[in-house]
């Protein structure tokens, strides 16, 4: 099944995108990413961002080329790079006459029920108005032990408590292989059922400097939403443009049912 067909029909998508994605070189990719999510718009599915980029977008703004080992200098990166971060979106938006609305998560949001439940209903609130969501982790207060640690992690989780219908996860590459993809005869895997573990797959860490991420945090997340019933497709930020239309390499993971449990 191409890409495409499993985006189609889909009631509420969370999308996901990482921060070597759309900073630096990569900049540009963020407009890009913003019409990917007006597009789904436009067909009638309801479209939650969850993006990282504050700390990669702010590192250059003081003369930092490589990402901070220090809690302080990531939490006050954090606190500049979100501004202009948002502002880029705030500007790629106005394009369609349309605005953003951030909401910024710690763990300890997601873990106690009573917060969880505010930042639903703003999440909601925000569909409702025809605002686009878009989530960040709240770097700026996080704390080295207590924090999700990458943004795929958030998507999940966002992803389960937004009830959605689909993840998607761009990434630098454009599918999960079964050993990393940069080694000789390394092969694509197309779809992932339920519940598989994937036994004999080799899986590595982060691929870049800016992020935290890589086929670890992906396999992670895609195994926290489709528990949640929520479907994963993953796939390289270069397929933007053609993920939802002609198609394109990805690797989908089958959710598992939904919860029948009631508010």
């Amino acid at each position: 099944m191409i890409s495409a067909e499993r985006i189609a029909g889909k009631k509420r998508i969370v999308v996901k995108v990482g921060s070597s994605s759309i900073t630096g070189d990569n900049e540009p990719n963020l407009d890009l990413i913003v019409d990917f999510a007006m597009r789904l718009k436009d067909k009638g599915s309801e479209v939650i961002l969850v993006s990282s980029g504050a700390i990669a977008t702010a590192m250059p703004l003081i003369g930092l080329s490589v990402k901070p080992e220090d809690l302080a200098t990531s939490q006050a990166l954090a606190s500049i790079g979100q501004a202009r971060l948002m502002s880029r979106y705030d500007k790629s938006l106005s394009r369609y006459g349309a605005m953003p609305g951030q909401i910024l998560l710690t763990v300890e949001n997601l873990d106690e029920a009573t917060s969880a439940h505010h930042a639903s209903r703003a999440l909601e609130k925000l569909i409702e108005i025809g605002v686009l969501p878009i989530v960040n982790e709240n770097d700026s207060v996080a704390t080295q032990e207590i924090r999700f640690g990458d943004n795929d992690q958030l998507a999940a989780r966002v992803a389960a408590l937004a009830d959605a219908d689909l993840l998607v996860l761009f990434s630098d590459v454009d599918a999960l292989y079964d050993r990393p993809p940069s080694e000789a005869g390394a092969t694509p895997i197309e779809l992932v059922p339920f519940g598989d573990e994937l036994t004999g797959i080799v899986v590595s860490g982060t691929s870049t400097g800016y992020g935290t991420g890589g086929a670890l945090t992906k396999l992670s997340a895609a195994r926290l939403a489709t528990s949640a019933g929520v479907g994963v497709l993953l796939t390289s930020t270069a397929n933007v443009e053609i993920v939802d239309s002609v198609g394109c390499m990805h690797t989908y993971f089958e959710p598992g049912p939904k919860s029948q449990e009631t508010d």
